[in-house]
């Protein structure tokens, strides 16, 4: 009965592989040893040879096709006397085998063994492409060739059965010249993901505990991984001085403590980003697929941790909110938030958000931007330092650092600077955020 040469597993990890290339075609008899095709794993491209010897008969798999699972059916090798009218239908059912073990050569084919070098002596001439016959080299001696403009068919081979190896490219002279350079090549396709059990064979003899993905993190590494992958992010920092603004502040929560209003840093933050993106219009935008939209009313988001995650809840129209207002909003929308009772309408949308971990002491950090949002504000925490006062003399402020993550598809350098700008004026001159 014919026998299916079936994908190998060139490595204790691959799963799939691509069939690259064919080295021989339907109807090509082959004996053991003999090289049957090329195939890209998810390291590298091997070369794997015949176990047993025969004619093929069909090749199953296209070159260049979709990646085949290890131990799937890739050609049919036929023994002496047989034709493909004795191989079973393509859809038939097969009868029950036992599963091979993942590094176990396929039936019908093995991964290439090194083999010595043959003395310069027993040099074998490799077969011409002009008789039409096929020319034996490993695919690094053929990308070292295309790279140098040598023609494989002047050069003898050294290796087994005269294949061309590496060594016998680098000792050739160029005898012909550089091709033309070739068209760009397609993307390479986004690598697949490591398999969950993957990883949890690499820690299985160690203690842990599996802690299963509920709706929330999974959203949540859904889209910062969309974030990451397809958002162009670049990132501007300043250091902000905080001293008016502090000053300011314990003044404002004296005369406001009657009312149960205490104002923290973070609602002077918020105020002073719903303000700047009005007086940059232009960075009041999203990105929308094909299209930019920019907003109208400042309506940022707000990161707040919750456990197990997080949650943006979005401050509408903040640019004409008192911070009074902005502050008690607020707060409802992070208690509300923590106990996993928002509504939709109210952690989607906005243009902008502002993510501070000052209160943890983080100096400062780098935020990953909430598509479809145009920017993030990372907010560290205020902290004394020295510093050069406008006298020339040293002196002691305290200063917040903060990075602006912005998306390049929505805002540009300069553009991105100048609305970093403007949130350091107004946090710097917090009594012009009132007028």
């Amino acid at each position: 009965m014919p026998t299916e040469i079936l994908m190998p597993a060139l490595s204790p990890t691959m799963e799939e592989g691509t069939l690259a290339k064919w080295l021989v075609k339907e109807g090509d008899t082959v004996s053991s040893g003999d090289l049957l095709a090329e195939i890209e794993t998810d390291k590298a491209t091997m070369e794997f040879e015949a176990v047993d010897e025969g004619v093929i008969g069909k090749l199953l798999v296209a070159e260049g096709s979709e990646a085949v699972k290890v131990n799937s059916p890739i050609a049919v090798l036929l023994a002496e006397g047989e034709s493909m009218d004795d191989a079973p239908a393509p859809n038939a059912p097969e009868k029950p085998k036992e599963e091979a073990a993942p590094a176990t050569p396929a039936a019908g084919a093995a991964p290439t063994t090194p083999k010595k070098e043959a003395p310069a002596a027993a040099k074998t001439p490799a077969p011409s492409a002009d008789k039409g016959e096929r020319l034996f080299a490993t695919p690094l001696a053929r990308r070292i060739a295309a790279d140098r403009g040598i023609d494989l068919s002047t050069i003898n081979g050294s290796g087994p059965r005269g294949r061309i190896i590496k060594a016998d490219v680098i000792d050739a002279k160029a005898t012909a010249p550089a091709p033309k350079p070739a068209a760009a090549p397609a993307p390479a396709p986004t690598a697949a993901p490591v398999s969950a059990s993957k990883i949890a064979a690499i820690y299985a003899d160690r203690p842990h505990v599996e802690v299963p993905l509920d709706g929330m993190r999974k959203t949540i590494a859904a889209r910062l991984t969309e974030a990451k992958q397809t958002i162009p992010h670049f990132y501007l920092r300043r250091d902000i001085r905080l001293d008016a603004l502090l000053k300011f502040r314990s003044e404002l929560n004296g005369q406001l403590a009657a009312r149960g209003v205490k104002l923290s840093v973070n609602d002077f933050v918020i105020k002073a980003c719903a303000l700047a993106l009005q007086q940059v219009p232009a960075a009041n935008a999203v990105w929308a697929g094909d299209r930019v939209l920019q907003l109208t009313p400042s309506d940022v988001a707000v990161a707040v941790a919750i456990e197990g995650g997080l949650f943006t809840p979005v401050l509408k129209d903040a640019e004409v909110k008192s911070l009074s207002a902005l502050s008690a909003e607020m707060k409802d929308l992070a208690s509300r938030a923590r106990d996993r009772k928002l509504a939709p309408h109210e952690y989607q949308g906005g243009s902008f958000a502002v993510s501070n971990l000052g209160m943890f002491g983080i100096d400062n950090f780098d935020a990953v931007i909430n598509p479809p949002h145009g920017a993030i504000l990372a907010v560290g925490a205020g902290a004394k330092k020295p510093v050069v006062g406008e006298d020339g003399q040293i002196e002691v402020a305290t200063i917040m650092s903060v990075t602006l993550s912005v998306d390049h598809r929505v805002i540009d350098g300069a553009l991105g600077a100048e609305l970093l700008n403007a949130i350091k004026e107004n946090l710097e001159s917090p009594m012009v955020m009132l007028a």
